[in-house]
């Protein structure tokens, strides 16, 4: 009987930097050994395969997947693990799986038996939370919170008394254009005292990482995060 191919969770750079500042050499001996990948987008998993001095674009078999992908299509995508060939999975920007589609390829990848090997690379949600000083035994990524103003000005206040009771720490992410949208909101709900981490190119060189207090952020101009991957995160 054929063995089976591993899965290989490919995590991709936050955004313009030096490959090799953030990831490990294994990763790119890896991916150069791989013909099969999964990518949200092909123009940019191939210019990610480019960076990693991947030789012979033309070799990568690159499936695309998205929110609205068929468990149909996605058993497809793997049956080239099933003939015995190695595949990677790789997201737009951080870590496969986490806010990210590649999820349910990989839930998929566990129903069949198939290896699942995560390499190491960076999650702006996981460095963030690293960060932060919040609680790291007791915390929770939201993911995205709701776009209509009132509904979202109830979640926001809805974490807060989470944070507060529990003592569970709340991370969340935004659209990078609605990330003033959503800091406004923020500063008008929350206590005065509660704390507000706001982590915006994580790894990159305009890197900033801050955490303050509601009221200390109101004595402040806006964050320089428009358009920018930002993570949000709030404690008391």
């Amino acid at each position: 009987m054929q063995e089976q191919g591993i899965l290989y969770l490919l995590p991709v750079a936050l955004g313009e930097c030096d490959l090799e500042s953030v990831l490990p050499k294994q990763n790119f001996e890896i991916i150069n050994s791989l013909n099969y990948f999964i990518a949200e987008n092909a123009k940019e998993g191939r210019a990610f395969l480019k960076q990693c001095k991947y030789e012979e674009i033309s070799r990568a078999d690159i499936q695309l997947i998205n929110q609205h992908t068929k468990t149909e299509e996605l058993n497809e995508y793997l049956l080239p693990i099933k003939n015995g060939h190695n595949m990677g999975l790789m997201s737009d920007a951080g870590c496969p799986g986490i806010a990210d589609p590649g999820a349910e390829i990989i839930k998929q990848a566990h129903k069949k038996k198939i290896k699942v090997v995560p390499l190491v690379g960076p999650s702006s949600i996981v460095l963030s939370i690293m960060a932060s000083g919040f609680n790291g035994q007791n915390f929770a990524f939201i993911g995205y919170l709701p776009i209509d103003k009132i509904d979202r000005g109830k979640r926001i206040k809805e974490l807060e008394s989470i944070a507060t009771k529990q003592k569970q720490a709340q991370f969340f992410i935004e659209t990078p254009y609605r990330n003033s949208s959503i800091y406004e909101d923020l500063l008008k709900t929350l206590n005065p005292s509660s704390l507000l981490l706001v982590a915006t190119n994580i790894t990159l060189e305009n890197e900033s990482i801050l955490v303050k207090s509601v009221l200390d952020w109101k004595k402040m101009e806006i964050p320089d995060f428009v358009k920018q991957p930002t993570v949000f995160g709030i404690y008391i």
